[in-house]
C-alpha cells in the first residue's frame, strides 16, 4: 500500500469548491492533490524524468481511499483586492513591440547584401533598437489617468480633483478606489492531517522519486494553505472509500499528466483554466470505529433559505404550512410535467415509491435561550435523486431568483392572510448555526426530533383509557417509528424513546402543532398522530434524517446529538 500524509501547517485548508465559489472543498480532492504534485515537479529548473515516471504510475492507479477528519467551514468574508493600474502594467504595448521586432527581423532575413539592402538592414536595425527601448513606457508616470492611479491606493481612500471644462467652468469630482471582490473559503479540520491511500505499492525507484517530490510540496489549494507531505508506513484507516456512495470527489485518470500539460500550454498560468478530472463516488466511514456510516434515503444536500430579520417570528408549529408554500413556489417556476423525483407522484397520480425532494423548516433549538422559531427553510435533495429531477429543481430555483433580481426584491413567500415573508438563499457559511447544513448532516448514533413525527399508522389513544390500553398504544407508536426508520433504508434502531414533550431545548411540544392530515379513509382526510422521538443506532447515521408520514413537508426532522469533546 502507498500512503501519503498531508499536514496542514496553519491548521486550515483554503480552497474553493469547483461548483460553488463561496464554499470550501473538503476533503481535498485527489485530482487537486495530483495537480499539486505535477506543479511541484514542473517548477524545477530541470524536471526529473524519474519523478515524471512516478507521476505517470500514480495516475494509472485506481482512485485512492482517503483519511480525512471532520472539518468546520469558516465564514466566508469578501475581500476587495486592489486592481492593477492598467496604463502602467498592461501587456498590450509590449506585445505590440514584440510583434514589430519579429516582423523587422523576418524582413532583414530576406534582404540581400547589396548597398540598398545594407541600408535597409541598418534602418530596420535602428527600428528594432527603438522598439526594445521600453523606458518611455514607464518613465512618463505623470500621464497616468488619475482614476487608474486612485485604484491602486489603499481601501477607503478618497480624493478629489478639479476638472476644467470648456467654457472655463470648474467641477469638483470625487474619486474613490475600486477593487476586485474575492472570497477565500476555508475549512478547519479537527486533526490537521489528510492521508491518501492507494492499494498498490510503487516499485522501489518510483517510491524514492515520489518521496523526493513530496518533500518539495509547500501548498495545497490557495497559496496560504501551507502543507508538508510525507510517505507513511503505518497508514490509518480511511474515512472515505471509493465506490457507491453519496460523496462525489474529483479523481485522476490515465493520461492526467499529459492533459495538465496541454491545459498549461493553453492558459500559460495567466488565463482561465479548467482541471481535467473524472467524478468518483465515495462512501464515508466513521473515523473512530472504521465502520461505514448508515445512509438513509433522506440523506443528501440541502438548499437553505434564510428569513429576513423581520420574518423570524414564525413558530415551528407552522412548519408544514411554510413547507407547503415553499414547495408551491418552486413548482410555480418548474417546467411541466414535473418529474416524479420533484413532485413526489407517479404519472398516474399515486404517491412515488422512490425518495424525492423534501421541503423542511429549520427551527432555532438546542441553545439555552432558543425558542423554536423558524430561522429559515430548506430543500432536501436526496443523494439518490435522478438527474432529471435535480436539474428541474435547480432550474426552478434559479428562475425564481432571477425573477426577483430583475425586480430588485427578495424572494417572497405569500401566506395568504398571514402576510408575506422575505427570504434569500444562503451561499457559503451562514452566521446562524441553525442554517448551516453540517448541523443537520453530520453523522451521529443518536438523533432527536425537533419537529414531531407524523406516525404512518394511528396507534390509538396515548393519553386516555386504562393503563394497559395506553401501554399498548405507546408500543404501537414505537413500532411505527421503527417502521419509519426501515422505510427510509435504516436498520432497526437500537433504542427508541417516545414522548409528547420535546427532548431538545427550544422544541415545541407535539400537542401545540395543528393536525396534520394525509391520505383518505372512507373519503375523509386522515389526521396523523404526532409524537416526539429519540432514536439511537449501532452505527453512525448521516443526515438529514427525517422520519414519518410528514417527512417531505417539514415534520419528523431529526437533529444529531452533540458529540462530547475529549478532554
Amino acid at each position: 500500500m502507498l500512503a501519503v500524509e498531508v499536514n496542514f501547517l496553519t491548521g486550515r485548508f483554503v480552497a474553493t469548491a469547483h461548483h460553488d465559489r463561496k464554499t470550501t472543498e473538503w476533503p481535498p480532492h485527489p485530482a487537486r492533490f495530483f495537480s499539486t504534485l505535477v506543479a511541484t515537479w514542473a517548477d524545477a529548473d530541470h524536471p526529473d524524468p524519474a519523478e515524471r515516471r512516478a507521476l505517470e504510475w500514480l495516475e494509472e492507479q485506481p482512485p485512492p481511499a482517503i483519511r480525512a477528519p471532520e472539518a468546520v467551514p469558516r465564514k466566508v468574508v469578501t475581500h476587495f483586492v486592489p486592481v492593477n493600474d492598467g496604463t502602467v502594467v498592461s501587456r498590450a504595448p509590449y506585445f505590440n513591440r514584440y510583434k514589430k521586432i519579429t516582423e523587422h527581423q523576418k524582413e532583414i532575413a530576406t534582404l540581400n547584401t547589396s548597398d540598398s539592402g545594407n541600408r535597409k538592414v541598418k534602418t530596420l536595425t535602428n527600428q528594432i533598437r527603438k522598439q526594445r527601448d521600453v523606458k518611455s513606457l514607464v518613465r512618463s508616470v505623470g500621464i497616468t489617468a488619475v482614476e487608474s492611479a486612485v485604484n491602486i491606493m489603499p481601501p477607503g481612500w478618497l480624493t478629489h480633483m478639479e476638472i476644467k471644462k470648456k467654457g472655463g467652468k470648474e467641477q469638483t469630482v470625487l474619486i474613490s478606489r475600486t477593487g476586485q471582490a474575492r472570497e477565500y473559503p476555508s475549512a478547519t479540520p479537527v486533526d490537521p492531517r489528510v492521508t491518501y491511500l492507494w492499494n498498490n505499492r510503487p516499485p522501489h525507484g518510483m517510491a524514492t522519486a515520489l518521496d523526493q517530490l513530496l518533500s518539495r510540496v509547500t501548498r495545497l489549494g490557495h497559496s496560504s494553505s501551507l502543507v508538508s507531505c510525507r510517505l507513511r508506513t503505518d497508514p490509518p484507516p480511511p474515512t472515505h472509500i471509493p465506490g457507491s456512495g453519496g460523496t462525489v470527489l474529483r479523481a485522476v485518470r490515465r493520461g492526467q499528466l499529459a492533459a495538465l500539460e496541454r491545459e498549461h500550454a493553453k492558459h500559460q498560468a495567466s488565463r482561465p483554466r479548467s482541471l481535467p478530472f473524472v467524478s468518483v463516488s465515495y462512501r464515508t466511514m466513521s473515523a473512530t470505529t472504521g465502520e461505514t456510516n448508515l445512509r438513509p434515503d433522506t440523506a443528501g444536500e440541502l438548499l437553505i433559505f434564510e428569513f429576513g430579520p423581520k420574518s423570524r417570528s414564525i413558530p415551528s408549529t407552522r412548519v408544514a404550512e411554510l413547507a407547503s408554500v415553499l414547495r408551491d413556489s418552486v413548482f410555480h417556476y418548474a417546467q411541466d410535467p414535473l418529474p416524479e423525483g420533484l413532485s413526489g407522484h407517479q404519472r398516474n397520480g399515486s404517491p412515488s415509491t422512490q425518495p424525492h425532494v423534501g421541503f423542511l423548516g429549520l427551527p432555532w433549538v438546542e441553545q439555552q435561550h432558543s425558542d423554536g422559531r423558524l430561522m429559515g427553510l430548506a430543500i432536501s435533495i436526496p443523494h439518490s435523486l435522478d438527474s432529471d429531477s435535480r436539474r428541474t429543481l435547480l432550474r426552478a430555483v434559479g428562475t425564481w431568483e432571477h425573477q426577483t433580481e430583475i425586480s430588485g426584491s427578495a424572494l417572497k413567500l405569500t401566506l395568504g392572510r398571514g402576510g408575506v415573508l422575505n427570504l434569500h438563499r444562503v451561499v457559503g457559511v451562514s452566521d446562524l448555526v441553525t442554517l448551516r447544513p453540517r448541523i443537520w448532516q453530520q453523522p451521529a448514533r443518536r438523533w432527536f426530533s425537533v419537529t414531531p413525527i407524523a406516525l404512518p399508522r394511528h396507534p390509538g389513544p396515548l393519553g386516555k383509557g386504562t393503563a394497559a390500553a395506553r401501554s399498548k398504544a405507546w408500543k404501537r407508536a414505537e413500532q411505527a417509528v421503527v417502521d419509519s426508520c426501515r422505510h427510509i433504508g435504516l436498520p432497526t434502531p437500537a433504542d427508541v424513546t417516545l414522548s409528547l414533550e420535546p427532548f431538545v431545548p427550544g422544541v415545541r411540544p407535539a400537542g401545540q402543532y395543528p393536525a396534520f392530515r394525509q391520505g383518505l379513509l372512507r373519503g375523509k382526510p386522515v389526521a396523523r398522530r404526532l409524537v416526539h422521538a429519540s432514536a439511537s443506532f449501532d452505527r453512525p447515521v448521516e443526515g438529514p434524517l427525517v422520519l414519518g408520514a410528514g417527512r417531505y413537508l417539514g415534520l419528523g426532522l431529526m437533529r444529531p446529538a452533540r458529540q462530547k469533546r475529549k478532554s
